[in-house]
Order: structure tokens, then sequence, then C-alpha cells
């Protein structure tokens, strides 16, 4: 990625929260989603990217969330890594990660991921200690080789286990290889395939969300 491309993205996230400061802060909680391209809408008009789907469905559900899109085209865990101690300067109640794709593309160590997704969660609590985490599964191409692949779909399962978190095991279920809901290149999803992403994570972020306004609620 060019430097000016990730400059522009960058600056689309720092807009991304400037907008996010527009409803009062006592009546809306955060939920970030730290991704990559996917996140981003690389591709496709940004606007109907999965985390605005997400967005859709909160207000559908009369929730009092808003979404902060924090999705970089080309990030990997270790790059997600480093973003996030400035991604925290702003509160958060739930935070998405979104990351690993580009791990997997680049034949990256699966144990690297697994450090880097560790120490995200790690890092995340030790500012906000009872904050949800979800992570969203990945899964690579049979061509990256069987023990790989294997070891990579593994991950974040075993992750999510470990640390106690949520867990989307598979984003791009329903999506992932099927030519009518992906883009040209048949790894970003088209904006039919971004619908089922959000969908994929609504079913578990759903809970989470209506679990965390009960007890807002509460007396």
């Amino acid at each position: 990625m060019s430097f000016l491309f990730r400059l522009l993205a960058l600056t689309g996230l720092f807009l991304s929260f400037a907008n996010a400061s527009d409803p009062p802060a006592s009546t809306v909680s955060s939920i970030v989603v730290l991704g990559d391209s996917i996140a981003a809408g690389y591709g496709i008009d940004p606007a109907v990217a999965f985390p605005v789907r997400l967005q859709e469905r909160i207000e559908q559900a009369g929730l009092r969330f808003k979404i902060i899109n924090a999705g970089v085209s080309g990030d990997t865990t270790a790059g997600g890594l480093r973003r996030l101690d400035w991604i925290l300067r702003r509160p958060a109640s739930v935070l998405v990660i979104e990351l690993g794709g580009n791990d997997g593309l680049r034949g990256l160590p699966v144990e690297g991921v697994r450090s880097n997704l560790v120490a995200m969660i790690q890092k995340v609590r030790s500012r906000f200690p009872s904050i949800p985490i979800l992570i969203c599964g990945m899964q690579m191409p049979p061509s990256m080789g069987t023990s790989y692949t294997e070891a990579f779909r593994k991950v974040f399962a075993e992750v999510s286990e470990a640390e106690h978190t949520f867990l989307v095991p598979f984003l791009l279920e329903g999506v992932g290889g099927i030519a009518g809901l992906n883009q040209a290149d048949q790894i970003h999803p088209n904006p039919e395939g971004h619908r089922k992403v959000a969908e994929n994570v609504w079913k578990v972020l759903e809970p989470i969300l209506k679990r965390l306004s009960s007890d807002t609620a509460k007396p």
C-alpha cells in the first residue's frame, strides 16, 4: 500500500472518530471495529460496508450504540496491535477484532497471529477490564497448503477460548467462494456480500448489546 493511500485511510479513520462524537456520550456507547480492508469496504462504497450494515441493525433494534469503523485496508494483526493505543484514546464498550486475513494471505506464521491477537486482548483489558471482545475468525483457501490452512483456521477459536472472548467462527461464512457475493478478485465481498457478513457478526453481537443495555438500565 502506498504512503498516500495509507494516509487517506487513516484520515478517514480519524473522521469516523470525529463523527462518532456527534451524539451525546452519555447516551450512546461505542463499538470499535478494528479491522482490515473488509471493514474498510475496499472496492465498494464504504457506506455499504458491513460496519454500516451493523449500525443499521443496531438502530432497527432500538439499541443505543455507535459503530466506530477502525478498518484500514492492508492491515495485519501486527498493524492492529500498533494502532490500538491510539484507537483506545476514546472509551469503548465493545471491541470487534476483524484482523488476520492479510496475515494468512501473506503466509505469515500462525503463532505470530496468535501472539498479536492475545496482545491486543490483554492491552484492551488493561484499559477496560470488563469490555466484551468479539473475534472474527478467518479461513484461507486450500492453495495455502493443508497444514497452514488448518492451523490458521483453528487459531481464532483457540485464542477466543483461552482468552474468554466472543467468537464469529468464520466472518465470511456463506460468502467466501461464492462468486455472486464477491468482487472480481474473489477475496473482497461486494455490497450483497457485506450484508451477509454483517448478519454473521450480528448473530453474535446482538445478544452482547442487549445484555449491556439491560445492565445499564438496572437501577
